[in-house]
């Protein structure tokens, strides 16, 4: 693989589920995609993590984000989820 002539080689990800396909995608196909399924992680627990977290957008519209692309989008809708004292999911 070269740096100077990005090729197919290029498309190789440490992660399978970090690909983005080439092919338009529902939300619905987008929310089964797994980045790692039932893998240990550091601590040994066991963990599945979605390709894409799926969001609910102020317009009631949802919106695919990209675990590794969208990264800093997911971290700022987390950021907006605050919760009450019954546990029930507040969004600011």
């Amino acid at each position: 693989m070269s740096i100077d002539k990005p090729g197919k080689d290029m498309r190789r990800t440490v992660n399978p589920g970090d690909r983005i396909s080439d092919e338009p995608q529902s939300i619905e196909e987008k929310a089964q995609q797994l980045a790692v399924d039932h893998v240990p992680d550091i601590t040994g627990d066991t963990v599945t993590v979605p390709t894409y977290f799926i969001v609910d957008e102020p317009d009631g519209e949802k919106k695919a984000l990209h675990h590794v692309k969208d990264a800093e989008e997911i971290s700022d809708v987390i950021r907006q989820a605050r919760v009450d004292e019954n546990g029930d999911r507040i969004w600011d």
